[in-house]
């Protein structure tokens, strides 16, 4: 249904590159508990049931964890690189996502961004989870794991299906609230017939809005009410 792969090392602001070498380690140990997993007609995968608690005694080390907007460094930190992942390929499916949280900061400039921004996943064990549940008649399998530079995945089917779809994003701006940004855009998905390459639905999936953490730069930026985007806590 869908293959993808995502850059394991990457600058990201001022973040220290230990702890990026460290999530590659974590995202291993991640992936051994998802490979190979099948999703049957009426079930539902948890991120947080399948993979678990990330601790030290499973052998998780100090990665990067995003807290209030910020790089931490974090036992089991990196593995929401794998939710991420997990999240694109499902929305090229017609698997249907059930429970998503993503992040309320914008905390790096785009640097590399291969996907469009607000896409990603925030996973917090126990109370913050990705979900998908399989609504066809048909079993899907799941296939992930860290390369030399990328984390790869696939979604398998059983057989063909009649549809293809196209993630994108719209309507992307900044905003400038008092002495505070913001980041806001769409993420929109088109239904493609398989047979004809054409076009016969298309549906908005998300609307993000988030704190920018960074001052931005070389973009157009709209002053916008304070009352509208309140200075965050």
């Amino acid at each position: 249904m869908k293959r993808h792969k995502s850059l394991l090392l990457r600058q990201l602001g001022e973040t220290e590159m230990w702890m990026q070498h460290n999530k590659v380690t974590n995202l291993k140990l991640a992936c051994e508990q998802v490979d190979g997993v099948l999703i049957k007609p009426g079930e539902t995968f948890s991120f947080n049931k399948l993979v678990g608690n990330a601790t030290r005694r499973k052998g998780y080390v100090k990665g990067m964890r995003l807290s209030n907007g910020q790089a931490k460094p974090g036992i089991g930190g990196g593995i929401c690189q794998l939710a991420n992942l997990l999240h694109w390929m499902v929305l090229h499916s017609p698997l249907t996502v059930t429970q998503r949280s993503n992040h309320s900061f914008d905390p790096f400039p785009d640097n590399g961004r291969v996907l469009p921004w607000g896409v990603g996943c925030s996973i917090v064990y126990n109370y913050v989870d990705f979900q998908f549940r399989n609504d066809t008649d048909q079993t899907f399998q799941l296939r992930v794991g860290v390369g030399e530079r990328y984390l790869e995945g696939e979604i398998l089917a059983e057989r063909s299906t009649s549809s293809s779809y196209r993630v994108f994003a719209r309507g992307e701006r900044f905003l400038r609230a008092g002495t505070e940004y913001f980041r806001r855009n769409e993420i929109w998905r088109t239904v493609i017939d398989r047979r004809t390459g054409a076009a016969i639905g298309e549906e908005l999936l998300k609307e993000n809005v988030a704190l920018v953490k960074y001052m931005p730069t070389g973009v157009d930026v709209i002053d916008v009410d304070l009352r509208q985007y309140p200075p965050a806590s």
